[in-house]
């Protein structure tokens, strides 16, 4: 399911960083977060309630579940048009949680897959971070943060997730 997942986090945050450039409309956003994140959703549920769950499964379905909820915030927001500070302070307690994260991958990596994760991983805190800085502290960082974002999609989600079902990596 890895590559399934990645591929719909790559083009949610790739449209999302067009989205923050501009690119594409507020009401039009909506669509692929509502989409990505019940993919993300189903995945997450699946990996915790499924068939053979075990400690390691729902560890990575707790995880998979902060990027759907991520992409349900960022739709309703686009609904009802708030501000987004919420969003924002929930970034930053997704920021945090998987710094350690990334750090544990690369530290237990033994496959340029695991590598490729731990630095994933590494990407998203960060990107999770700008948002916390743009949303709840309302720092101007629009731009860079739209180009972070557009980054994300790609290197961490659109490539690994195409290559993962492809039987590339």
């Amino acid at each position: 399911m890895l590559g399934f997942l990645l591929l719909y986090v790559g083009v949610v945050l790739f449209l999302n960083g067009l989205w923050l450039s501009g690119k594409i409309e507020d009401r039009e956003i909506v669509v692929i977060n509502v989409v990505s994140g019940t993919v993300a959703m189903l995945v997450a549920f699946f990996s915790v309630f499924g068939a053979g769950a075990d400690a390691e499964s729902t560890r990575a379905g707790s995880l998979t579940l902060l990027f759907a909820t991520t992409y349900f915030w960022v739709a309703y927001n686009r609904l009802v048009a708030v501000d987004g500070r919420g969003l924002g302070w929930f970034s930053l307690f997704v920021a945090i949680t998987v710094t350690p994260v990334a750090l544990r991958t690369l530290a237990t990596a033994q496959t340029t897959l695991d590598y490729w994760m731990g630095i994933n991983w590494a990407i998203w805190a960060v990107v999770w971070f700008m948002y916390f800085l743009l949303l709840a502290l309302q720092r101007p960082i629009l731009k860079a943060t739209a180009s972070a974002t557009l980054f994300a999609g790609i290197v961490t989600g659109w490539v690994p997730g195409f290559l993962i079902l492809e039987g590339l990596l």
